[in-house]
């Protein structure tokens, strides 16, 4: 892991480039959600865009993949600058 300390992908600045550097445990089928949709630790993620109402959803770039997420699902993958 990074000397730089995590922060969570929904914290993320919009425009700003992270690598997945693990996942909150406090809801594993969520994690298991992210796992399958393909996020995996080591993954760069970009926030692309934040929804008007709320700030939510969210978009990111996953590698070369567009995916739109809550809030709370952004939340439990922990990210380090890139």
């Amino acid at each position: 892991m990074s000397s730089f300390s995590a922060l969570h992908l929904d914290t993320l600045d919009r425009g700003r480039i992270g690598r997945v550097v693990g996942f909150e445990d406090w809801s594993p089928d969520l994690v298991a959600k992210l796992r399958e949709i393909g996020f995996a630790e080591g993954d760069e993620v970009e926030l692309l865009a934040r929804g008007w109402l709320g700030g939510a959803p969210l978009s990111v770039r996953l590698n070369r993949t567009v995916i739109a997420l809550r809030k709370a699902e952004a939340g439990l993958v922990k990210v380090v600058e890139a």
